[in-house]
């Protein structure tokens, strides 16, 4: 049986250039998906689709975001070119090939700018779930986004002077109104473990970027998959256009799902994602 490699040093752990520390998951062996968390979670929150999925013969990668979950919060890099020189690290610290990229909100940007600052010959085919894609603020070419001043004010009034509540009052939003509540604690608590530092920066990244251009220029096969009740990333201004701007892409819209499908729609975003990396449409 072949067994894949593992990268040498600390294990759990890739290392970046700019000596930040990754705290990666790495279960099974066969070939790979990697997973990209959203914007304040960890790679926790992937565990619901590595479990099946690396029961199913796939190698399950994910990892946390530099200043989230167990990796190192160095106070700096969470712009879209570092954080996809952090997926490269894993890419490269694991020697994945053929892989398939999962990219939940803001993981969905992040594996844009990858493809198109790295290239594509790791990857065999992409999947953006709910994604912060391609551009969230309000230009003269873009009418349909939302004002600057909508998103500062966020950041100023609920991020950097209550952030815990903020969650507390979106989170019904997040979910469906039959997700348990232990399920519900449980999200709460991923979304609470990130730095606020890395949140407020990471925030800035999501609504200042522009990634029409990028997607055009990536040639993989995408899926992008997203809820008709995202209130996060409403799918008119992000599903729709993202998968429009892919050369060779398909969008599934789900009925009745919010912004959290790979908790609230597990079952149906497992049997996609399956279907899609082992090749079928």
């Amino acid at each position: 049986m072949h067994i894949s490699p593992r990268p040498a040093g600390e294990p759990g752990f890739i290392r970046t250039a700019d000596g930040v520390n990754l705290f990666c998951r790495d279960w099974g062996d066969g070939a790979p998906i990697v997973f990209l968390a959203g914007w304040c979670q960890p790679s926790d929150s992937w565990c619901y689709q590595m479990a099946p999925l690396c029961e199913a013969g796939f190698r399950c990668v994910a990892f946390d975001r530099r200043g989230h979950g167990r990796s190192t919060d160095p106070g700096r890099g969470y712009d879209y070119d570092t954080l996809a020189d952090d997926l490269a690290a894993v890419m490269d610290g694991l020697d994945l090939r053929g892989a398939v990229l999962v990219g939940h909100s803001m993981g969905a940007g992040e594996i844009v700018r990858y493809l198109t600052r790295h290239g594509a010959a790791r990857v065999a085919r992409i999947v953006l779930v709910g994604p912060a894609t391609p551009m969230l603020r309000r230009a003269d070419d873009n009418p349909g986004g939302i004002d600057d001043a909508v998103f500062e004010a966020f950041r100023r009034e609920k991020l950097m002077r209550d952030y815990p509540q903020w969650i507390e009052d979106n989170l019904a939003a997040y979910v469906t109104e039959d997700t348990p509540a232990r399920m519900r604690e449980w999200i709460r608590g991923m979304a609470l473990q990130p730095s606020l530092h890395a949140l407020l920066e990471c925030n800035r990244t999501i609504t200042a970027a522009d990634l029409r251009e990028e997607l055009r220029r990536i040639t993989v096969p995408a899926l992008v998959i997203q809820g008709d009740r995202d209130a996060s990333f409403p799918v008119e201004l992000t599903g729709h256009p993202t998968a429009a701007l892919l050369p060779d892409a398909r969008l599934a819209v789900y009925e009745g799902a919010p912004h959290g499908i790979p908790i609230t729609h597990m079952d149906r975003l497992n049997a996609d994602l399956l279907a899609f990396a082992r090749g079928r449409s």
